[in-house]
């Protein structure tokens, strides 16, 4: 797809540029000289290397490199940080299965029962299928909507995933890009400033882009499950057989400047737009709002086995001069297999190593 694919995005499971924290005498997270605590070894790995990447719990002064926590933090933590056997707060608590409750913290415009006339196997979109064709050609292959659960109480179970996960990291559910104040505004994200140009959206992919959104504010979900993984956190299965090139979500948050969050420990960002003007370049961050695709892991692209599990691809798309951001199968993906994306252009740039 050329250079319009570039995306970087930084997720939880990567380690931090090099610094080092501990404590000092009022119990506040502060940096310290690499030379204090040298003789600090992680209990984990047993190591002293990587002293810039080595954390001290506040309750026991234990030793942990961030990569070898699992989840892998991605950053420091703000505030106080306790090591596993000192967090009290090891049990998730599951949204509750309430329909009226999964309805108003999504903001579901009908019940979830209901059948939306224009999904995927409704006879409406089979009318449009056969009017407008979503047989692959040579050139160009045509994005597919994703086909939501019929049971609605299997749906149910897949949004209670996605609302357990997201009240675990604090956050709210958005299925659009949000314009906060002192952030970057709408009129900044303008997919003509993109430095080497950007693909834009068909007319067709738009439509089945729409189609998608449509039916999850109607409550039919895509087919995906949340689960938490001791080693890699919360992380995203395929409930039912996946199709190669259906959409799985938009990544979405808050759209900011790259240059007013160099120095965040949010620990999801992704690149929206890239300029030749370092102070327009704009990214996501999903630390406040965000959906189903926070919690889908990057791969370790420096490991064949990292590369050989990516079933998911991140594409940038100008859609009506806007910059948008698209995760689709790359493959056809299997049943309760674990979905993970690539970064594409500039991955070299973003390092990935320490990815599980």
């Amino acid at each position: 797809m050329g250079s319009s694919t570039t995306v970087v995005s930084r997720r939880r499971t990567q380690a931090p540029k090099p610094r080092r924290t501990s404590r000092n005498k009022s119990k506040s997270r502060v940096m310290v000289e690499e030379d204090e605590f040298s003789d600090t070894l992680c209990e984990k790995c047993g190591s002293g290397d990587y002293p810039a990447q080595l954390l001290l719990c506040d309750k026991c002064d234990s030793g942990f490199h961030l990569f070898c926590l699992r989840p892998i933090l991605a950053s420091v933590p703000k505030g106080s940080w306790f090591c596993p056997s000192c967090d009290d707060n090891k049990n998730l608590t599951k949204f509750p299965l309430v329909q009226t409750k999964m309805v108003d913290f999504f903001r579901i415009q009908r019940p979830l029962s209901s059948v939306n006339e224009l999904s995927p196997g409704s006879k409406d979109c089979q009318k449009k299928r056969k009017r407008s064709s979503l047989v692959m050609s040579k050139k160009r292959r045509r994005l597919l909507p994703f086909n939501p659960t019929k049971d609605p109480t299997r749906r149910l179970e897949q949004m209670a995933s996605l609302a357990t996960a997201l009240l675990a990291a604090g956050a709210d559910f958005s299925n659009e890009l949000t314009y906060m104040p002192d952030m970057a505004p709408r009129s900044a994200n303008h997919a003509a400033l993109e430095r080497e140009g950007m693909q834009v959206l068909s007319k067709d992919d738009a439509e089945t882009l729409h189609l998608c959104k449509n039916m999850m504010k109607q409550g039919e979900w895509p087919p995906l499950m949340v689960v938490f993984d001791p080693k890699e956190g919360f992380t995203v299965e395929a409930d039912v057989f996946i199709r190669d090139w259906t959409i799985i979500t938009e990544y979405v948050g808050d759209v900011d400047y790259l240059k007013n969050r160099e120095a965040d420990d949010g620990d999801s960002m992704m690149t929206l737009l890239s300029t030749n003007d370092p102070s327009k370049d704009l990214v996501i961050c999903p630390d406040k709002r965000s959906n189903i695709a926070r919690f889908i892991n990057g791969i370790n692209n420096h490991t064949l086995d990292g590369k050989k599990k990516r079933n998911v691809k991140c594409v940038r798309f100008d859609v009506n001069g806007e910059c948008r951001v698209l995760l689709v199968a790359s493959r056809d993906i299997r049943k309760g297999e674990r979905l993970y994306y690539d970064y594409n252009g500039y991955e070299n740039e973003y390092p990935t190593e320490h990815f599980v």
